[in-house]
Order: C-alpha cells, then sequence, then structure tokens
C-alpha cells in the first residue's frame, strides 16, 4: 500500500504542475493572439507572416510534455493498483442471470435517477435506452417523478434557507400517516423552529411557539419539551451551557435525513435507492466470495447450493432487512422451502425436523417437543413469519 500511496501522490503532485503549466501557457499565448489581433487591425498589409508567426508560437507551447509527465504516472499508479488487486471478478459472474431481464434493469435504473432527483436524466435515459414504457411505469414513472419533487423542493429549503415551513406543512398534511409510522418528526420540526427563535435571541417568541405547539405532543416528548423550554433561560450563553447540543449543525443534518426517510416510508420504499443497496451489497461481497473461490477452487470443490451463499456476508445492520432463524435441533438456517414452524407450546423448529420427529415418533400422529414435556401433532404446528 505505500507504494500506491507514493504512485498517488506522484500523480496528484503532476497534475497539479500540469495544470499550472497549461494555464500560464495559454495565457501566455492568448495575449500573443491578442497582440496580433491589434497589429492586423492596424496593418493587414501582411496576414500571412502573421499567420506563421502565430504557428511558431503555438509550436513552442509544448503541451504535450507536461501531459506526457502526468500519464506516465497514471499509468504507473495503474500498474501498482493491478499488481496490487489483480483480481478477475469473471469467474464469479454469471451473464445469464439478467438474460431476458432487461426491462427489470432499466426499470431499475429510471428509478433511481428519479430517486436521486435527477429528473432530466432519467426522461434521457428511458428516450435514449429505448425502454418499453407500458401503462404500469408510465403511472409509477410520473408519480414518483411528483412525489420526489416535492421531496426535493422541501430538502432544498431546508438546506440552503433553513426554512421549516414547507417541512412542517407537509407532516399536517401527513399527521395520521406519520402516526402509524410512529414517527416523531412533525415534532422535531417544531423542536427545530423553537431552536431558530432561540438561536436568535428571541426567548418570548420561542416560548410561545412551544406554547402554541408542543401541547399536542407532550405525552410523548414531554422530557424533551421541558428541557427545550429551560434552555431558554440560557439564551445569552446557550452555546457555553448544557443545551450546547441545540446549536449543533448536525441537528439539520438530521431533521433532512428523518424527513427524507419518512417521506419515502410513506411511499412504501425505502431511504436509499434499492439500485444503490444493491451495488454497495455487491461490492462489499465481492471479496468474500473471491476468496471462497479461490478456497474451493484451490480444493476442487463446487459450489452445487442455489439462492443461497455457503459463507456468510458481513453487512452493516441499517443493510439487515430480514431476520434470520437458525433450527435449534438442524442447526440449519431456515429457507422458503424449510420454514420456521412454531408448535402449540410456542418452540419453533424447522419444518424438515418437524417432519423427522414425526415420523420417529412411537405414537401415531403426535411427538414431543424437544425443548419441553409438550406434545402435539404436525398438523397443530404453524409457520411463522418474521
Amino acid at each position: 500500500m505505500d507504494t500506491i500511496q507514493r504512485s498517488c501522490q506522484d500523480m496528484q503532485k503532476k497534475q497539479s504542475v500540469m495544470q499550472d503549466t497549461i494555464l500560464d501557457k495559454l495565457a501566455s499565448f492568448k495575449d500573443i493572439l491578442e497582440k496580433k489581433k491589434q497589429s492586423l487591425a492596424t496593418d493587414n498589409s501582411n496576414p500571412e507572416q502573421s499567420i506563421i508567426e502565430i504557428k511558431d508560437a503555438a509550436k513552442l507551447l509544448q503541451l504535450q510534455k507536461p501531459q506526457k509527465e502526468f500519464e506516465t504516472c497514471l499509468k504507473k499508479l495503474n500498474k501498482d493498483l493491478e499488481r496490487k488487486f489483480k483480481q478477475d471478478i469473471s469467474v464469479i459472474y454469471h451473464p445469464e442471470a439478467f438474460v431476458g431481464k432487461e426491462n427489470l434493469i432499466f426499470r431499475a435504473l429510471a428509478l433511481h435517477f428519479i430517486r436521486q432527483g435527477k429528473f432530466e436524466l432519467c426522461d434521457e435515459f428511458m428516450d435514449e435506452a429505448q425502454v418499453p414504457i407500458d401503462d404500469e411505469l408510465r403511472l409509477t414513472v410520473e408519480h414518483l417523478k411528483s412525489e420526489f419533487e416535492q421531496m426535493y423542493t422541501v430538502l432544498n429549503q431546508l438546506d440552503k434557507e433553513n426554512d421549516l415551513t414547507s417541512a412542517i406543512k407537509w407532516t399536517e398534511e401527513h399527521h395520521d400517516g406519520l402516526q402509524k409510522l410512529g414517527s416523531s418528526l412533525e415534532f422535531n420540526l417544531h423542536r427545530m423552529k423553537f431552536i431558530q427563535f432561540l438561536l436568535a435571541g428571541d426567548a418570548l417568541e420561542a416560548i410561545n411557539y412551544g406554547r402554541t405547539h408542543f401541547q399536542h405532543f407532550g405525552e410523548k416528548n414531554y422530557p424533551e419539551i421541558k428541557r427545550l423550554m429551560t434552555a431558554s433561560l440560557y439564551i445569552n450563553d446557550i452555546s457555553s451551557s448544557r443545551y450546547a447540543d441545540l446549536c449543533s449543525p448536525s441537528n439539520w443534518t438530521e431533521i433532512k435525513q428523518e424527513f427524507q426517510r419518512d417521506f419515502c416510508s410513506l411511499l412504501k420504499m425505502s431511504s436509499e435507492s434499492p439500485l444503490y443497496t444493491s451495488v454497495y451489497v455487491g461490492t462489499t461481497a465481492l471479496p468474500v466470495i473471491m476468496k471462497l473461490f479461490t478456497i474451493m477452487a484451490s480444493k476442487r470443490a463446487e459450489w452445487s447450493a442455489q439462492d443461497e451463499l455457503p459463507v456468510e456476508i458481513p453487512l452493516d445492520e441499517e443493510l439487515r432487512y430480514h431476520s434470520v432463524f437458525a433450527c435449534p435441533v438442524s442447526k440449519e438456517q431456515a429457507t422458503d422451502e424449510n420454514p420456521p414452524m412454531m408448535m402449540p407450546c410456542g418452540h419453533v423448529i424447522c419444518k424438515e425436523s418437524l417432519t423427522r420427529l414425526s415420523r420417529n415418533s412411537r405414537v401415531a400422529a403426535r411427538f414431543k417437543c424437544p425443548y419441553c414435556p409438550s406434545e402435539s401433532s404436525i398438523d397443530q404446528a404453524v409457520q411463522v413469519y418474521f
């Protein structure tokens, strides 16, 4: 890694020198052109000679030299990277996985552009890629563009102007839906407005605002309301008090993230684009799978299991969307074909283990739970959905 770091530093230096050198030479050449232009305006008797002189000046620029030096450093960095991270990922790539599913990929890309607020790019992509647009896709795109245009309008107001008006109005219009989500967004927006009055030095306005808007949130947010009201006593030196966290710029970052998350939740969508999540998880899993493939290839073993990986992929907590159940009897992980089943006593094992217990039982159709004295039949077990 030290070699790569040195090569990267050399490339950055060459890039900086190249940029400065080229800009200086172009500025000098521009001055020559301006002078020739003025000269020709007063004396146009010999324009051919002026052209020759301009060509000679252009040759002296030698713009290719700093560019070649930069390209040499770039090639060296590329070779160092290839030596350090030489991997052929084509050995684990299955191109047939997307055969006949091009429309799904196009759809994912188009919706990703919408999620990122790139509405014009979405239209251009669908047009240039000649994405087949059926009524369902057209309605979906139009609906999501309308929704996310509204979301980004509010986010821009929060980001650039610290204006909470539109965000508060949106939460009031979607109050019932946010309540079902158990969201605290509406209160947190009013909290930010209260803090704005405090930081502006207007304690009376902040208290009046709190009395008007906090009364609806007293049951759930009473400790925080009490803290905010007490903070108004320290208005003259709040940044040095125990309430200094109210002045933190991170409050705005958090409120924007919360707004985006709850906005997407009401649309029954994740806060992150599914395409982004897929690529992120894929790049996280790639080194593990490459290492697994290398080990299996050295042992001449084959990967025979379908729809599952023979090794665990470490993922961040926020990327764990599904609960994982391991059968306490067989120690196997539950699958769609072998789901978790709950017996009347409340204990849960996988379906295959349940079937084996039933077959091995001496009493017809009844068996004993492996974890308690209760007896039951296979028909009494119910599938569990996590």
